[in-house]
């Protein structure tokens, strides 16, 4: 089987499961290391030629980081696409499961280390309101329905944003200084918070430095994500 993946997240998947079943991953596709595919452009802006070229027999999308055109112009070449919705833990999950299946592969382990990691964590007894800030100039906070925020309220923190009719909406930063959070959660993807950038914008506000693909991938990295995500948040 030959498949093209244009979201990082499940081109890791795969080649972790079935190293060579990839022809085709975007520029964005890092982990594993040294993968042999061939690079098509960006999850925003495909090579869609170059893609169809390939000749796939499956192409694996994401509803939020693909766009549309995109899929749509490779249909019409006669691909089949799969698309993936994630926007919560459990749905992660499912998708993970049925792209797996739809490539022609068993359930493997780290799906099931996965599921495992993420149920034994402990109950946490009060959440801690925070902002959660993904871009600056402008900036920009989880909002309501994304994967991250599931991932987080999981491990007690209450996204100020969760209710917002936008998922990622752009908060001046004296609102964000002025919304109630004591905490603020800054991951280094998309935009690559630091020590010496970031924390300073939220002056008396404790700062908590997270790895953005623990908290924003979904596939063999979520077996150490959620305990790599809790001793950030401590």
């Amino acid at each position: 089987m030959r498949v093209v993946s244009l979201v990082p997240s499940l081109t890791e998947a795969v080649a972790v499961t079935a190293p060579g079943l990839l022809v085709g991953v975007t520029d964005w596709c890092t982990h594993p290391a040294g993968l042999g595919a061939a690079r098509i452009g960006g999850t925003k802006n495909p090579d869609t030629a170059a893609v169809a070229a390939l000749c796939p027999d499956l192409v694996l999308a994401n509803e939020e980081e693909n766009r549309e055109a995109d899929l749509a112009a490779l249909r019409d070449a006669g691909l089949d696409v799969l698309v993936t919705e994630v926007r919560t833990l459990d749905q992660a999950f499912a998708e993970l499961e049925r792209t797996l299946t739809a490539c022609g592969l068993a359930r493997p382990r780290w799906l099931d280390e996965s599921e495992s990691a993420w149920a034994a964590l402990p109950a946490v007894p009060a959440p801690r309101p925070a902002i959660v800030p993904v871009w600056r100039r402008p900036w920009m906070v989880l909002g309501r329905d994304t994967f991250a925020g599931d991932l987080l309220a999981r491990l007690g923190v209450r996204n100020v944003y969760a209710g917002h009719p936008d998922r990622y909406p752009r908060v001046p930063l004296d609102e964000l200084n002025a919304s109630g959070a004591e905490l603020v959660v800054l991951p280094d993807e998309p935009y690559r918070f630091t020590a010496a950038d970031g924390p300073e914008a939220f002056p008396g506000l404790p700062a908590a430095l997270l790895d953005g693909r623990h908290l924003t991938w979904y596939g063999p990295s979520l077996a150490a994500a959620a305990g790599a995500l809790r001793a950030a948040l401590r």
